[in-house]
């Protein structure tokens, strides 16, 4: 046993002190570790509590001096009743008391920092180089600068294409940027988006540790594990701000802010960025009602606001601009891993879209609010604010990677709860949020129907975390109450789920269904700082055939692009997937003067067919056999 010698005087005269004034009678101080400080450095104090379920349980008292907190008349249950110790307290607890001070920390977490650092240095050098490094910035700055010289907010276009698509209120929130040059303002950028990511992990590691010690070394990895994850890279390429709306949701849906503002940070946030809204909902789910009041009136007061500073802007954004969803780009584009994103690759057709999208989204907000109000009433509130996040990326029309941060965090949760399933679901979540499938993956198979399970893993996954939740009743469990039923619960919904999947991908799709079909426009065609397209007949004749058709092929990871001219006799541009699909027009574009060009992607041209129509309606030429050797040929 350690004497008091063996340490510095003062620690040990105070630690014993404070022992012997207290009530609690030690009847041996046998100390099986003792880690002392200089007297006077603040740490934190711990008790190993003895008898009953709870032997050997650590009960934090608090931080600060040992000879403050081990003061005469200090009330041991008090203390181990707020550290989550449950049952009798006996009055002879103490089997080893252990003060770590605050300079000695776990050599893990600070591991993980330098690793979080080094990653943070690492991502800004590959930003910076980019060409197109913190392009939504630039989209911010120079809407707001045409806006202060007194051009409409929405009438901006950005040298990529990119225009102002978020509500006016937005403006007002970005505007002090432009009283910086915008070099400065990227670089405060990325330095404000790595504040985020660790603002963000703090709650999460709360939720992950609940109960539990090793909160500094959970956080550590949760921000190391965000900062690695495709959504937040994504972040910081583009320089979006979807990690602050994530941030302020995930605070207010935990309820972590003061109980009188609770509510105002999702009603601003949605003032930013419509999505939030649903947390609104969630509020009035789970009773907090004056919550939803505070952030439905705080939604209303900012977008009033805007209004008043910036009317023609509001009136513009509200009666039209918000309903033009062309504004945001290709929503067909693999990028957007919404539901809406997956039906349009999938080729519903456009009448019944609205309808089945609708129908499907209101099934899984539906759900995922149900089992985030059983995790709210089971005292999970961090599990069931990012499943409500989860189901506003679902749900939204779209949602691309950078607004993708909540499945990220889900997979965390899940990886932190107990049971084989729900880890290896947390594992295999994370995975697909970290790196792309379809283009890791795809080469094992070249089905059609493998292509796109491939390709919407991320839509899949957040669909079924939404409608199967973090295992229900199970998650309120802690770790030392693990029931059967729901580990067989989520194996059976499992199996189920890869069963469904395999079944899908061993199916054809319908004829003409290829989800990764695209035909190009105009703007995709001209900007040669992203894609590619002969220029005329001798150009495209290098790669492809002769006339009336004239056109050449070129990989695209997992796709094959054809990009050619076609001769003034030919009228339209159908293609065919497969035999009896429906055909796809082909846009022939103006794109160089004397010439028209035309540009689309398949993954399934193997029994694909191109056919050029007069302007009778007859075929004047196809082309199958030409494609078929241009797909084989192109193929890694």
């Amino acid at each position: 046993m350690p004497t008091a010698s063996s340490r510095s005087p003062s620690t040990a005269i105070a630690w014993a002190n404070g022992l012997a004034r207290s009530p609690v009678r030690i009847a041996a101080l046998r100390y099986t570790r003792m880690l002392m400080a200089p007297s006077g450095v603040e740490g934190r104090v711990a008790l190993t509590v003895g008898g009953g379920a709870d032997s050997g349980k650590i009960a934090i008292l608090g931080r600060g001096p040992a000879e403050a907190l081990l003061r005469p008349g200090f009330d041991l249950r008090r203390h181990a009743s707020r550290a989550g110790c449950r049952g009798r307290v006996r009055r002879t607890p103490c089997r080893c008391c252990l003060f770590y001070p605050r300079v000695m920390r776990d050599r893990r977490v600070v591991l993980l920092w330098a690793a979080f650092a080094v990653t943070a240095l690492v991502s800004t050098l590959l930003v910076l180089r980019r060409e197109d490094r913190l392009s939504d910035v630039h989209i911010y700055y120079g809407a707001l600068a045409d806006l202060r010289a007194g051009r409409p907010l929405y009438g901006y276009v950005a040298d990529n294409g990119g225009p102002f698509t978020y509500p006016p209120f937005a403006a007002l929130v970005l505007w002090p940027i432009t009283a910086v040059p915008e070099g400065v303002a990227q670089g405060v950028w990325l330095l404000a988006t790595y504040a985020a990511v660790v603002a963000v992990a703090v709650p999460v590691g709360a939720a992950l540790t609940a109960g539990r010690s090793r909160r500094a070394l959970v956080v550590a990895a949760v921000a190391l594990g965000l900062l690695l994850s495709a959504p937040v890279q994504s972040n910081l390429r583009f320089g979006q701000v979807s990690i602050f709306i994530v941030l302020a949701a995930l605070l207010d849906g935990m309820g972590v802010v003061p109980a009188r503002l609770r509510g105002i940070l999702v009603g601003v946030a949605a003032a930013i960025k419509l999505t939030p809204l649903l947390f609104v909902v969630y509020f009035l789910a789970t009773g907090r009602w004056r919550d939803a009041a505070r952030a439905l009136a705080a939604f209303v007061a900012c977008a009033a606001i805007a209004a008043v500073v910036l009317p023609t802007e509001s009136w513009t954004y509200w009666a039209g601009t918000m309903l033009e969803t062309s504004r945001i780009g290709n929503l067909a584009s693999l990028g957007n891993q919404s539901v809406h994103g997956m039906l349009l690759r999938v080729g519903v057709d456009e009448a019944a879209l609205p309808l089945v999208w609708a129908a499907l989204v209101a099934a899984i907000c539906a759900v995922a609010l149900l089992r985030a109000r059983h995790l709210a009433a089971h005292g999970r509130p961090g599990h069931a604010a990012v499943l409500v996040g989860c189901a506003t990326v679902a749900a939204s029309p779209v949602s691309w990677t950078h607004h993708q941060i909540w499945p990220v965090l889900a997979a965390m949760l899940l990886i932190g709860l107990s049971g084989v399933a729900r880890r290896v679901a947390g594992v295999a979540l994370l995975v697909t949020m970290v790196v792309s499938l379809g283009a890791v993956l795809s080469p094992i198979s070249t089905r059609p129907g493998v292509q796109f399970l491939f390709e919407n893993a991320r839509t899949l996954g957040v669909c079924l975390l939404c409608l199967a939740g973090f295992g229900g009743v199970a998650v309120a469990a802690t770790r030392t109450a693990r029931t059967a039923a729901p580990r067989r619960a989520w194996l059976r919904v499992g199996v189920a789920a890869a069963a469904t999947l395999a079944f899908f991908a061993v199916q054809p799709l319908p004829a003409g269904a290829d989800p990764t079909f695209k035909a190009y426009d105009l703007d995709d065609v001209v900007n040669p700082r992203y894609f590619f397209v002969c220029r005329g007949p001798a150009e495209c004749a290098a790669f492809g055939t002769g006339a009336p058709v004239t056109f050449g092929t070129r990989v695209e990871k997992t796709k094959v692009r054809v990009n050619g001219v076609v001769a003034p006799r030919v009228a339209r541009l159908a293609y065919y997937s497969a035999p009896g699909g429906a055909p796809r027009e082909i846009p022939l574009l103006a794109a160089y003067p004397g010439s028209r060009t035309f540009s689309f992607r398949s993954a399934t041209m193997a029994h694909g067919r191109l056919v050029a129509y007069a302007a009778d309606g007859q075929p004047i030429a196809t082309y199958d056999e030409e494609l078929a050797a241009a797909f084989r040929a192109g193929r890694p």
